[in-house]
């Protein structure tokens, strides 16, 4: 049986109708065009679906099965109709999203959370890895779009910067260099760090600083968070490199002195990364549109 949707509206608006007259008129067919499709039905069917009179048409035993089957499937129909219309719109399904430490901890939570608040059908899927790592995935067309820091110079994707993601030093109140007002990478290398745990980003990027100026940093202790290390430095159990924004966060809660770090890669901005815009689904451009990306 070769039964299309048409053909099973059709049939529906013969039966509700009573008659394959009001039936036709219903589903906007000529008579003639939908006598001949329901007898076509009858014929694939290989059964007798209508029992025909001067009065009408009645359902045989068969027809009420393929009418009550055929309810079913344009259900289903309307409601898959419904459900691509969503995922065309960007309100449903699963966007999978890279980004840096410093975007996972701060600027995503607080963009995503109204977006996503106002697409419950929708799921994001937020994976960590490294600025160049991200790049090197979409250059290659293994993700679609990140956020990475603009302190990387990538080719052959496009970078579209959204937010400000400056480093500072945050040091315990009664540390001695709590009133500095800046201060070199070069000249804390010594200090007892607070550090995010094995396999963050941004610790890994701060380490790679580090062994670039033949240093490696002491860790008292590793956080799983930005908020764990401000409380640990509020201690005075070291000192940490975090996002300016995240300091400004947590600094009346966990008191500790802010030091702007001098060296030109901690003065950074977050990107969009992406290949081409035009090449994104039309969700992932809803989504980046919503973080400040351009057409």
């Amino acid at each position: 049986m070769r039964f299309d949707i048409a053909d099973l509206h059709l049939f529906l608006c013969v039966v509700d109708a009573g008659s394959i007259t009001a039936g036709a008129r219903q589903a906007n067919l000529a008579l003639a065009s939908a006598s001949e499709r329901i007898s076509n039905i009858e014929s694939d069917a290989g059964v007798r679906l209508l029992e025909r009179s001067r009065a009408g048409v009645l359902t045989t035993e068969a027809g009420e099965a393929l009418a009550h089957h055929a309810r079913l499937i344009l259900r289903q129909h309307s409601l898959l109709r419904g459900e691509l219309r969503d995922f065309g719109a960007g309100a449903r399904g699963s966007l999978l999203l890279y980004a840096n430490t410093a975007a996972l901890m701060g600027l995503l939570p607080q963009r995503l959370a109204p977006w996503l608040a106002q697409r419950p059908r929708l799921n994001i899927d937020l994976r960590e890895r490294r600025s160049a790592e991200i790049v090197k995935m979409i250059d290659a067309g293994l993700a679609e779009a990140g956020v990475i820091s603009d302190a990387i110079n990538p080719t052959g994707v496009t970078i579209q910067p959204v937010a400000s993601d400056h480093l500072v030093l945050i040091v315990p109140v009664a540390h001695g260099l709590a009133e500095s007002k800046a201060i070199c990478f070069a000249d804390v290398t010594d200090e007892q760090f607070v550090g995010l745990e094995a396999g963050s980003t941004l610790q890994d990027h701060i380490d790679e600083l580090a062994a670039d100026l033949h240093k490696t940093l002491e860790y008292r202790i590793r956080m799983k968070s930005f908020e764990g290390s401000c409380q640990m430095v509020s201690q005075g159990l070291g000192v940490a490199i975090i996002p300016l924004a995240v300091a400004r966060r947590y600094r009346r809660r966990y008191p500790f002195k802010m030091v702007a770090i001098s060296d030109k890669w901690a003065r950074r901005r977050l990107c969009l990364c992406f290949k081409q815009w035009h090449t994104l689904s039309r969700p992932m451009q809803k989504l980046l549109a919503h973080l400040g990306g351009r057409a």
